[in-house]
């Protein structure tokens, strides 16, 4: 099993708070290296909350509203050189991402809801058949042990 390391305690139970680094690039539409080179030069960038993985691979998570916030931040800032106003992402493009993420989790849940639901209607009808199975079966104990205590008793008076 992969170690988990949490760096903020805070989040335990409020996981689905979190993102990981290349899914908040994904959100923020930038790329992987862009994270990166954000969480290298910026002390404002959002502490890690969590690691996950081996320690040679491992998974870095964010407080999702903490990096969509820094995010936006660098994303309308103005750039010099070549890069004009109109090339950069508005925060338009970045509440598109974040509902698109958010649609795609949501239809992946419902998805695994709908499996775990006919997973779970299949085990209810087996629970059901195995409790009448014990019930018989115990019936039937019941029957032998009550037979088993009349012989004895009948032995005895004789």
């Amino acid at each position: 099993m992969d170690p988990i390391i949490w760096l903020r305690s805070e989040y335990k139970g409020r996981e689905d708070e979190l993102i990981t680094l290349s899914a908040a690039a994904n959100l923020a539409g930038v790329s992987r290296s862009a994270v990166s080179n954000w969480a290298k030069r910026h002390k404002s960038f959002p502490p890690l909350a969590l690691l996950t993985g081996p320690p040679t691979k491992q998974v870095k998570w964010v407080v999702r509203e903490e990096f969509l916030d820094f995010a936006r931040i660098q994303l309308e800032k103005p750039r010099g050189g070549h890069r004009t106003p109109q090339t950069q992402r508005p925060t338009l493009t970045l509440r598109v991402n974040e509902v698109t993420h958010y649609t795609q989790q949501v239809k992946r849940l419902t998805e695994l809801i709908d499996r775990h639901k006919q997973a779970l209607t299949g085990a209810e009808a087996r629970l059901r058949t195995a409790q009448q199975r014990l019930n018989r079966a115990q019936a039937r104990l019941d029957a032998e042990l009550a037979a088993a205590n009349q012989h004895s008793t009948d032995r005895r008076q004789q």
